[in-house]
């Protein structure tokens, strides 16, 4: 099935705001319904394909099945630009100017070599395209020549499972269900559910360093991560001999978020888990963020670890977002202060105990349990906040996320800094926001901020949030925070990026993309600075 072409995931899955919901948007934001709804997209228009007669030659050549050149208008819309908000405003406005002369599926390594080859020897640029769910403009290459969209979605397989010593082979065009379906049936699990889990997919999930909803007990998708095999134009790329090396630097790190401007990862090699025998996820509250945060730091560096830990801030818990399945449900009043949920998974023994310890923990910290029903109603609901956004954008209301991650010290600060910014930004123009938070993902170290901001569309919502975004992303870096902890930084983030690893760290990284993609095939704009 395709991702609806307008909006996010399975069209069957859309709904439309409670009237209580939409009753507050009005009387709080000043959001008025909108006059129209998207445009259709066979009405939608779409130029002509740009390839040359030679370049289709050779492309329809370097792939062997009939349909895997495709230049029809339907499949060049569906693989046009992503899923962030601005992405789907234009979308749904008809606006195609960055649309894919045409979409390439190739069904193997050596098909996405070809195809590479052939788009640098006829000036074609390639962006590899996964389950298209980037948020930051990772599929929007910024060129003036053709480009091809590179879709991974026949490579799809579990390679190979290696029991003893506990990892897996995969293809990167295996979404995050089917890749589940096939472990589970082995015994075994990622354990890595970002809120993309649905749609993405494994070579997404390497290409932007994805962290997944269980990172406190499973890690992030680059530190499972132990092998990769890349494509580039200038030939195969195998990195990951043994799980660890001193042999210099790790290749496998360069690869790991460099989101197709490096390569297209053609195979991923995982360590795997046992599948739990338990699952069990609660709710706790505490009387501020503040507080919430000092918990969750304590479980964070002392221990016991859960596998879910979660905090959303008092904006975030009374609006209900921790539970985005009980938005608007007169059933499930919203706890005052702020909501934590905490997960446990492991065998029996292992889920009771560290339950039992963080929960002596939890209490300690000034927490008050809530039981399990607002755990069950967190992962009922947990990828179900992207089809509100598409609700809240056919009400009238714009709606975006971003993220970050600082600190432990540093976090107040972080967090401050932000609401500020993106408070600040959108009163100015008119549209006083509603900015929610919360702590997505800890460390020893520190921790993630995830923002939801949500106002009034104004007459152009797109260049209404454009000096927004660019005043958080200052705000951010200002405060000691990185520009993106698990979306990636694509075109959006890209000059953030540079200032963030300073000019020296720009030209290493143009360096190595002047070697193996000496004629800018892959992803121009992407991640780096078009030379």
């Amino acid at each position: 099935m395709d991702m609806l072409w307008s909006g996010w995931g399975d069209p069957a899955k859309a709904a439309p705001l409670p009237d209580s919901v939409t009753g507050l948007l009005r009387d709080l934001l000043g959001v008025t319904p909108r006059t129209s709804g998207p445009a259709d997209l066979g009405d939608i228009e779409v130029p002509a394909p740009a390839l040359t007669d030679e370049a289709r030659t050779a492309l329809r050549s370097a792939v062997a099945a009939e349909d895997a050149l495709r230049e029809d208008a339907e499949s060049r819309v569906r693989h046009t630009r992503g899923k962030s908000t601005p992405d789907l405003l234009r979308i749904r406005a008809g606006e195609v100017d960055d649309i894919p002369a045409a979409v390439v599926l190739p069904a193997g390594h050596d098909e996405v070599l070809a195809v590479l080859r052939v788009c640098a020897a006829h000036g074609l640029s390639a962006v590899p395209f996964g389950g298209g769910t980037s948020v930051v403009g990772g599929l929007k290459p910024e060129t003036k020549r053709p480009f091809v969209a590179l879709d991974l979605r026949r490579l799809d397989r579990l390679l190979s499972v290696d029991e003893v010593s506990r990892t897996a082979t995969l293809q990167p065009g295996l979404r995050g269900p089917r890749c589940e379906e096939l472990l589970n049936e082995r015994g075994y699990t990622l354990g890595h559910f970002p809120q993309s889990f649905e749609w993405a997919t494994v070579g997404g999930f390497a290409a932007a360093r994805s962290s997944g909803q269980a990172s406190s007990g499973y890690g992030r998708f680059d530190e499972m991560v132990l092998a990769l095999t890349v494509a580039t134009p200038e030939g195969t790329l195998e990195t990951g001999r043994v799980p660890r090396s001193a042999a210099g630097p790790d290749l496998r790190q360069l690869i790991l978020g460099s989101e197709g401007a490096l390569g297209v990862i053609t195979a991923v090699t995982v360590r795997v888990r046992p599948l739990p025998r338990k699952r069990v996820y609660e709710g706790w509250r505490f009387a501020s963020f503040e507080e919430g945060t000092a918990a969750l730091r304590r479980l964070a560096q002392d221990g016991p670890r859960p596998t879910v830990l979660r905090l959303s801030d008092e904006t975030e818990t009374f609006i209900g977002l921790a539970q985005p399945d009980a938005i608007g449900s007169a059933d499930s009043p919203q706890p005052s202060g702020c909501m934590a949920v905490t997960g446990y998974e492991g065998t029996e023994e292992e889920t009771a105990a560290r339950r039992a310890a963080a929960r002596e923990v939890l209490l300690a910290c000034g927490g008050e349990y809530l039981g399990e029903e607002p755990g069950d109603r967190w992962e009922h609901g947990r990828y179900n906040a992207p089809y509100l956004r598409d609700a809240l954008l056919d009400a009238g209301a714009f709606a975006e996320t971003l993220e970050t991650a600082g600190f432990w010290s540093g976090l107040p600060g972080l967090y401050a800094a932000v609401r500020e910014a993106l408070t600040a930004g959108l009163t100015a123009a008119g549209t006083p926001p509603l900015v929610m938070c919360h702590i997505s993902h800890t460390y020893e170290n520190g921790a993630s901020l995830y923002f939801t901001v949500v106002s009034a569309q104004g007459e152009d919502a797109v260049a209404h949030w454009e000096p927004v975004k660019r005043a958080a992303n200052d705000a951010i870096l200002a405060a000691g925070g990185t520009i993106s902890h698990h979306h990636g930084v694509g075109t959006d983030h890209r000059d953030w990026y540079a200032r963030e690893i300073g000019p020296l760290g720009i030209r290493m990284l143009q360096a190595v993309k002047a070697e193996v993609d000496p004629t800018g095939v892959l992803s121009p704009g992407v991640l780096l600075p078009v030379r």
